[in-house]
């Protein structure tokens, strides 16, 4: 892992935080190779997308989805109000509107799976879609994984991951990738990674290079057990919808299962009953944790309209990250305090 800061003068490398270490090379060249591109790591999933951020340039279009992560919609209203950019938003699902603003938009944020609604984004006609002379689309790929979609083979320019989520898989490291096909983007990226110092330390390095070694085997459990627990939710009467890609009545399934090697993990439902009711869901659970993040061994869930800048959601949602334990036992679990639930609820 090389953990040195500085290295002797005269060899490849003098200061890591202009020349990188060997460590970060080494997750560079995993996730750049399963995304059929070139990688570069970060601090941070948010430091990743802040460093594709700052490439747009004063006065620019940036399009995000309707259903964001909270973290890039503040990040681009913060720069909408400073005066550094225009900001329009779109539903996801609006494949010909995306289709225009392609023609206009300077940056597109693209997110498929989306966060929490697990929207699926026709990102093959979106990124093949006639562009504006050097307009970017970039694609928030952490839900999904470099296994189960690589938007650079659709026509993205750029590639996002939280590896604080699945790619690590711990719940024990903060880190992020931007990962692309051009010399140049690539370089500008790191340019900015140097000025910022959105470096990733050496233990997080580490961390996330093991939790990639496992990342297929706990993905294969995670979205298997999901599955079951999505059918499972859709016919409990304290459930009122299940938002999960694998579900035949999902609003996007069709663009799931043309574009996705597997669902994934996550799976968002509505308790019945008041925002008290899921609260209490949350606060019932013993095996599952109630806690923030997601893509973990561990099964985590939480009430997203609890998380401030995700007031607009529904009250009752709560978005689950399915682990890799025994599904009965997670089923039982869930079964549990969704019934206890329903005393808060009447």
């Amino acid at each position: 892992m090389s953990p040195a800061s500085n290295f002797v003068l005269g060899d490849a490398r003098a200061y890591a935080r202009d020349d990188g270490t060997p460590g970060w090379e080494a997750l560079e060249a995993v996730v750049g190779g399963l995304e059929g591109g070139q990688a570069l790591a970060l601090a941070s999933g948010m430091a990743a997308i802040a460093a594709v951020f700052d490439q747009v340039a004063v006065g620019s279009l940036i399009v995000i989805p309707d259903d964001c992560y909270q973290g890039v919609t503040g990040l681009a209203r913060a720069g909408e109000q400073r005066g550094r950019w225009r900001v329009r938003t779109l539903p996801a699902t609006d494949t010909q509107a995306w289709v225009a603003a392609c023609r206009e938009a300077d940056l597109l944020w693209l997110e498929s799976p989306s966060n929490p609604l697990l929207v699926v984004a026709d990102l093959d006609v979106i990124c093949a879609a006639p562009r504006k002379p050097g307009a970017t689309v970039a694609v928030d790929n952490t839900f999904a994984t470099p296994l189960n979609q690589q938007p650079l083979g659709l026509g993205a320019d750029v590639v996002v991951h939280s590896a604080t989520k699945s790619l690590g898989g711990h719940s024990d490291l903060l880190a992020g990738l931007v990962v692309v096909r051009d010399d140049a983007r690539l370089a500008a990226l790191r340019h900015v990674r140097e000025l910022t110092g959105a470096t990733p330390g050496t233990l997080e390095v580490f961390l996330a290079l093991r939790g990639l070694r496992t990342l297929a085997l706990r993905l294969e459990r995670s979205q298997q057990s999901a599955q079951v627990l999505a059918e499972r939710l859709s016919v409990h009467p304290a459930v009122t919808g299940v938002r999960y890609p694998g579900l035949s009545g999902h609003p996007t399934h069709a663009a799931a299962r043309r574009q996705l090697a597997g669902f994934g993990m996550v799976i968002s439902f509505d308790v019945r009953g008041t925002a008290a009711a899921a609260d209490a869901v949350c606060a019932g659970v013993r095996l599952i944790r109630h806690a923030t993040s997601l893509g973990a061994v561990e099964s985590t869930m939480e009430r997203r309209a609890a998380v401030p800048g995700q007031e607009h959601l529904p009250p009752t949602l709560l978005r689950l990250s399915v682990g890799i334990e025994s599904v009965d036992d997670l089923w039982r679990d869930l079964d549990a305090a969704l019934q206890q639930s329903q005393a808060v609820a009447r």
